[in-house]
């Protein structure tokens, strides 16, 4: 596996675990993870994970622009993934 590869693993298991997270809080009513961190987490490589977080735990998924954002970096992310690998 090369680095790009184990960053992307990372960086999805960081969002997934930040969902998870910030989810707990919300049941606890106690301080919560931003929304900005959670849409930059995802931004920087963290779809899938953010949006597997947000659907297995059932977290954020009424906040219909906060789920539409995150489907269209994971869009943004398919297109750039899609481009590198037609252009090499």
């Amino acid at each position: 596996m090369d680095l790009l590869h184990i960053y992307l693993v990372v960086i999805n298991l960081v969002a997934f675990a930040a969902m998870a997270v910030d989810k707990f809080k919300a049941c606890t009513h106690r301080w919560r993870i931003p929304e900005r961190t959670l849409i930059l987490l995802a931004a920087v490589g963290g779809s899938v994970g953010s949006i597997a977080g947000m659907l297995i735990m059932w977290h954020k998924v009424r906040d219909k622009l906060f789920a539409v954002g995150l489907l269209v970096i994971l869009a943004v992310h398919l297109l750039i993934a899609f481009a590198f690998n037609v252009l090499n």
